[in-house]
């Protein structure tokens, strides 16, 4: 059962995760407060963010199973209320093979703060964002296992809704799910902590955060998503939130398949209207100098930072010191980690005395680069286009690059 507070005498959530800024207490939701604990290129788990729909159930790895249901082999039954066979963690450890991915994670309500007139939701900034070590079982084995259809959706479900409430529920288009995606039992090394999705969550590589479901239960196996009223009490997290919403207040139709993931071709295109938060946007953060940085006149000074594009490689990173009247291509020279993590960037600059706005845009592989603004609310606005990202309800997707910049000064005396 959900847990009412932090149990076994831990801390309240601010004293327990000191570097964080605790958006809620419950559910647990706190963001990076610093972007100096992002410098690195691996987040450590007291710092990564935490973002919860309900509070972090007390969870016994021993007792936890998961449970596969609808086109797979034993199952009884193709709707909510299918039974089929359970898989337990030390069957999940031992009978498997375990793979290692690193992953920038992005909850897709990053950087929610900067939309004007406010959008709905936890104030998020810029520091739900993070990258970690992610070890688990492929979800392509279990699905082999079982004799999962070769295609169609997989829906994955959450263990933490209290009694009577939704369940956090995401459908996945099966290639994504037999390509690359993970049951994770340990991040950096340690089995997962609490508020990450202990014993079990599951990891979408390259994907907003909403993707990876926390405390997995149960995966579904269907040829469609979840949608309609058979599926009520499970669809909420998939067919309403996480969705581009507008200001004409249209809920979003229920759809049971669209043909691409990829959330950029999906604003892009007519259909959906409304598109699904899948795959991440190319966006980029200075990491150093800190914002209000009072800087040396004298000699030469790094900007550094990094950036990401979820399943596309980031190929070109620009810099701005003057407010985006002129721009300068960073060095990309240091490899990321791995195909979904975040690559640094660095350029040196000498600083004239005075203030100076600075800022920092991504391009990935495909060409798309960072808008520089959040546009004003029109429900006939539905793509990133004349250097704006669309205003929503939500305030999902931000990638903008302006209201991710930095101020610092050069030339006080004694600096």
């Amino acid at each position: 059962m959900p847990r009412e507070h932090r149990p076994g005498g831990e801390p309240p959530l601010d004293e327990e995760f000191p570097r964080l800024t605790v958006l809620s207490k419950s559910p647990e939701n706190a963001e990076v407060a610093s972007r100096s604990d992002l410098d690195g290129l691996l987040t450590p788990a007291g710092t990564h963010y935490i973002r919860n729909h309900y509070p972090t159930p007390e969870t016994d790895a021993e007792g936890w199973t998961i449970s596969l249901t609808g086109l797979v082999d034993g199952s009884e039954g193709t709707g909510p209320d299918a039974d089929g066979p359970v898989v337990g963690m030390d069957e999940l450890r031992e009978d498997y093979p375990a793979e290692s991915v690193v992953h920038t994670m992005e909850c897709s309500g990053n950087g929610r703060a900067f939309f004007e007139p406010d959008a709905e939701g936890h104030q998020w900034t810029d520091g739900a964002v993070s990258t970690a070590v992610w070890t688990g079982t492929p979800v392509r084995t279990l699905l082999e296992e079982y004799g999962a259809a070769e295609e169609g959706w997989v829906a994955v479900m959450g263990g933490d809704a209290p009694e009577g409430e939704d369940v956090f529920c995401r459908s996945l288009p099966m290639e994504k799910v037999r390509e690359d995606c993970v049951l994770a039992y340990e991040m950096n090394g340690h089995p997962l902590p609490p508020d990450h999705g202990h014993p079990v969550r599951l990891l979408v590589p390259g994907w907003f955060g909403n993707n990876s479901v926390k405390w997995v239960d149960r995966i579904h196996v269907s040829d469609s998503m979840p949608a309609g009223e058979e599926w009520e009490g499970y669809t909420k997290y998939q067919q309403l939130k996480y969705r581009l919403r507008f200001s004409d207040g249209e809920d979003p139709e229920e759809l049971d398949a669209i043909e691409t993931p990829d959330t950029y071709e999906q604003m892009a295109a007519d259909e959906p209207r409304h598109a699904y938060f899948y795959d991440q946007l190319p966006k980029s953060l200075i990491t150093a100098p800190d914002d209000g940085a009072i800087l040396s006149s004298s000699g030469t000074i790094e900007i550094r930072g990094l950036a990401w594009a979820g399943e596309n490689p980031v190929e070109r990173v620009e810099v701005s010191t003057d407010g985006g009247d002129t721009w300068t291509d960073a060095d990309l020279g240091e490899a990321a980690l791995g195909r979904y993590a975040w690559r640094r960037f660095r350029i040196e600059w000498e600083p004239e005395a005075g203030e100076h706005r600075l800022f920092a845009r991504a391009t990935d592989a495909k060409g798309r680069v960072q808008p520089s603004r959040i546009a004003d609310p029109d429900p006939q606005r539905t793509s990133i286009e004349d250097d704006a990202y669309p205003w929503n309800t939500q305030g999902y997707g931000n990638n903008a690059y302006r209201p991710l910049g930095i101020s610092v000064t050069a030339g006080i005396e004694g600096a």
